[in-house]
Order: structure tokens, then sequence, then C-alpha cells
């Protein structure tokens, strides 16, 4: 487990939260005129990155806003966290 600097609540344990996946990932321009393969390759063929990495995480059981998370994903160290909604997207 470790602690999310949410900078509405306060620090929270990740148990909080929900993970919403890679902060740097985009989903197709036009859903309706993406091929299978682009589809595959937006939800199953990502980076598995080691190190510092951005992430997007809902505080679920607390604020319920979307937050951009930057952390280590080998130590846990969370780095930074900011409101998607206030420039942090």
């Amino acid at each position: 487990m470790f602690l999310i600097p949410c900078p509405h609540c306060g620090p929270r344990a990740e148990s909080e939260f929900s993970y919403g996946g890679d902060a740097k990932g985009s989903r197709p321009a036009v859903p309706e005129e993406s091929n299978d393969e682009t589809w595959i390759e937006y939800l199953y063929l990502r980076d598995n990155p080691k190190g510092g990495h951005e992430e997007l995480w809902q505080h679920v059981h607390g604020c319920r806003r979307w937050l951009r998370v930057s952390r280590d994903v080998v130590s846990h160290a969370v780095n930074g966290c900011r409101d998607v909604a206030e420039g942090g997207s």
C-alpha cells in the first residue's frame, strides 16, 4: 500500500482510489472509424515501464476527483499529484 497526496483531501491510502490507467495514453480520435487493430493496440499493447510513470487515479472514496499521479512503479514513491480538471491532464 502507498499514500496518494490528494490535493483536496490530503494524503490518503491507495485503497481509497480507483486506478484509471496510463495518463499518457489517448483514445483513438474517431472511435467509430477505428479498426480492430487500433483498438487492440490502445487497450492491450501498453508499455510496462520500470521507474517513473504518470497515471490517472479517481478518488472514489473521497472527493471523487480524477487525479494525475506521478510515481515510481518500483518503489511506489509518489512524486506529484494534481487534479486533472485544474490543468493536470
